[in-house]
């Protein structure tokens, strides 16, 4: 998000920048005090201005409410030493968005700052991402990287944020960095009191632009505090900030991968043409059956498939009476390298016949009358 503070502290100043640039945002900083604000407002066009120093004189609020008035767009925060009931009146209906107390603690100024975020997309982005969870009929199905790699190419024109749900095994940021996350799914159930949007994207890895990754934790232990509402919390706050969040689910069916599917709008079971294979995917079938999931929600994507094989298309389309909406071909070769070296075959070859196929999948998913005009994508693809 970008964002202009202006104090006459230079100390404040200093604070406030140091913590909104570690936590991604472009941040502007003006020496002065609540006269500069009309100019911030005219020549940087934040998205958010912090104006400290403000003190209790009601009458120090018409030069707010001026800038509230000509520049609806920008959000203004206050951040006052001394509050008084009719100051914090006549703030609100000035149009400030909050008012803060000053210096503002860094827990305090980030919670603020995520509320803002929040409303600000709800506004302008009333409609939720889409959730698409990926699962594995059996171990080696290639889940992790069909849905790494269709993240990548959906990031082209949409924002995208990857939670990898394999939460005691999983590795879905090793296919696309070669760095530690600084935070994952557990570290943000264990502080799920804190979740806001600032938190959350803080939490992430941002590998692209537009794309984004939570990790599944490293410590087992700590895989094992997570439970399904905090799951539920967080894809219910991430589809608030991305246009797609992808799920990538390990095999164990347990409580918190159902609360997960739940939240789906598509669940792709994803296998290998194999026997085994196949009687796993009917046993799921089964299951998505059971939890009352429509028949339209689940949709089979085919990985490694050799058209010389012993079992098609067609003798997968009999077996689990569903035609595959994606079909990748057999490249073991290219597909191993690309996971070895951290980087998506979608990026690394486009003309490549499995990045073609999920460029096309991706396509369908986004048609291009509707590609994404977000205010989240739009506000951190700068930052």
């Amino acid at each position: 998000m970008k964002i202009s503070i202006i104090s006459p502290n230079k100390n404040h100043l200093q604070e406030m920048s140091k913590l909104l640039e570690a936590q991604a945002h472009t941040v502007s900083v003006v020496d002065g005090g609540k006269s500069k604000m009309h100019v911030v407002a005219e020549r940087e066009q934040p998205d958010l201005m912090l104006v400290d120093g403000m003190c209790c004189d009601p009458e120090e609020l018409t030069l707010v409410e001026y800038v509230t008035t000509h520049h609806p767009q920008v959000a203004v925060i206050l951040l006052c030493a001394t509050q008084t009931p009719e100051f914090l009146i006549r703030s609100m209906r000035a149009g400030v968005r909050e008012v803060l107390p000053s210096p503002a603690s860094p827990e305090v100024l980030e919670a603020a700052i995520g509320r803002v975020a929040a409303k600000l997309q709800k506004m302008k982005r009333p409609d939720a991402g889409k959730v698409l969870a990926f699962i594995p009929c059996k171990g080696g199905s290639g889940a992790t990287f069909v849905a790494i790699n269709l993240a990548c190419q959906l990031a082209e024109t949409s924002s995208v944020l990857l939670i990898d749900l394999n939460l005691q095994f999983g590795d879905a940021l090793a296919f696309v960095s070669d760095g530690k996350a600084p935070s994952s799914v557990a570290d943000v159930a264990h502080d799920i009191s804190r979740l806001d949007a600032s938190f959350l994207v803080a939490s992430t890895v941002k590998v692209a632009p537009n794309f984004s990754v939570l990790a599944a934790p490293e410590d087992l232990t700590k895989a094992m505090e997570v439970k399904a509402e905090h799951i539920d919390a967080i894809i219910g706050l991430a589809v608030t900030l991305y246009d797609f969040v992808l799920l990538d689910i390990g095999r164990n069916l347990n409580n918190l991968a159902i609360r997960a599917l739940d939240r789906a709008h598509r669940i792709y079971p994803v296998l290998q043409p194999g026997l085994p294979a196949l009687r796993n995917a009917t046993k799921l079938m089964a299951v998505f059956k059971s939890l009352g999931y429509p028949a339209g929600k689940t949709e089979l994507i085919v990985n490694r498939f050799e058209k010389a094989g012993e079992i098609g298309v067609a003798e997968i389309q009999r077996s689990l009476n569903a035609t595959p909406v994606l079909v990748l071909a057999e490249s073991t070769k290219d597909v191993d390298a690309s996971i070895n070296r951290g980087v998506p075959l979608v990026q690394a070859s486009r003309a490549h016949p499995v990045s073609r196929s999920l460029a096309e999948f991706a396509l369908s998913l986004v048609p291009r009358q509707e590609q994404n005009t977000s205010l989240f994508a739009r506000l951190f693809r700068r930052a």
